[in-house]
């Protein structure tokens, strides 16, 4: 296999090409968890993988509580699946809670005052009430409880690891919390080993072909949890060798592109973040500009599979504007297909296509 072969696999196993899935719910729980901490940029990643989907159909699962939104892996920002939310966190959690544990320390964020503010939150929340992070902090504040110096952020975190809060629905443009026992009453959980066979499972089926490697990046988990389930599901899986590494997929996974295929990918995408390696994808000389030192992902201009620049879009109030910028001078046939791939996502938003711009990227 080359790198070319690797990528349209993954294209289709990410459903980005040929995509087999018509529901965000149903798009969710095939990936597993979809990183999510730019939320506009999220709502896109299902959008550009299910043909006719909008802003408001993602949005809705997001507010019924049909798709999550915490922090479950590494930790930061996924959509997960509500039917998949609390086995994910049982899994996870822990390491995450283990690796907060000094910078709780440095904050004073001791058991007792931890405890403290999950009651303060609780009571807060309770009987169906969805508040916002200002909301919340207010409360402790007036508890006497310092939440400054990122304390706040450490704090939800912390109420999330504890499976005490989730993602509500939003509140004048805001993102609000709410109680996840609340949202998805009827707790689903799984034996630790099945769990991790679980996800396994699942980001190698949608993220596929990938490496143990990737998935111990991917889940947070050691190589040790994350090899065990890796063995587990090989007799369902394939493998092929590339640069002396060995990347497993499902089962009779094949790509017959042969077409130019564009996206506009959205920042922190799947079909980047997900992989240890991402050179296939990025070539080296421009990851500096595509990935900043402090881990910014930037939105990435995709030409069947691999990365030919950046975009940024600018949203009025019923109109959106793209700008793009090229790492080397684009095909013709490629600035049209990217017209069309840019009016996709206006429609998405629900909102007009106001202009393309296409500088080039200063290297």
């Amino acid at each position: 296999m080359d790198s070319q072969e690797l990528i349209k696999l993954r294209l289709t196993s990410q459903q980005l090409y040929l995509p087999g899935v018509s529901d965000p719910t149903e798009l969710i729980s095939w990936m597993g968890a979809l990183q999510a901490q730019d939320y506009a940029m999220a709502k896109w990643a299902l959008g550009i993988r299910i043909p006719g989907c909008t802003d408001q159909e993602v949005a809705g699962a997001i507010k019924r509580g049909d798709i999550i939104r915490t922090h479950v892996m590494r930790p930061t920002w996924h959509l997960i699946s509500s039917d998949d939310i609390y086995w994910m966190l049982d899994l996870t959690a822990p390491s995450i809670k283990a690796s907060v544990r000094s910078r709780h320390r440095d904050l004073e964020l001791t058991d007792k005052v931890l405890s403290k503010c999950l009651s303060i939150i609780q009571n807060e929340l309770e009987g169906g009430n969805h508040c916002t992070r200002e909301e919340l902090m207010l409360k402790l504040s007036e508890a006497k409880i310092q939440t400054d110096l990122n304390r706040s952020s450490h704090i939800m975190v912390w109420a999330e690891m504890e499976g005490l809060v989730c993602s509500g629905a939003d509140k004048e443009g805001k993102s609000t919390y709410a109680l996840l026992e609340e949202r998805v009453p009827g707790k689903k959980t799984l034996p630790m080993d099945e769990a991790a066979v679980r996800l396994a499972e699942k980001y190698f089926q949608s993220h596929g072909p990938a490496t143990l490697k990737d998935f111990v990046w991917w889940s947070g988990l050691t190589v040790k949890v994350a090899g065990r389930a890796l063995e587990t599901i090989k007799p369902w899986l394939e493998s092929i060798e590339m640069d002396s590494e060995t990347y497993w997929m499902s089962s009779g996974l094949m790509s017959d592109l042969s077409k130019p295929l564009c996206h506009l990918l959205p920042a922190y995408d799947e079909f980047i973040i997900s992989y240890k390696d991402r050179n296939a994808i990025i070539p080296p000389h421009v990851q500096r500009i595509a990935i900043s030192e402090n881990g910014l992902f930037r939105p990435v201009i995709l030409l069947n599979g691999k990365a030919i620049g950046l975009w940024r879009r600018t949203v009025k109030k019923d109109r959106v504007s793209v700008e793009m910028e090229f790492f080397s001078p684009p095909l013709k046939k490629t600035l049209n297909l990217l017209q069309i791939h840019a009016a996709s996502f206006a429609r998405f938003l629900g909102k007009k296509l106001d202009s393309v711009s296409l500088p080039f990227a200063d290297l």
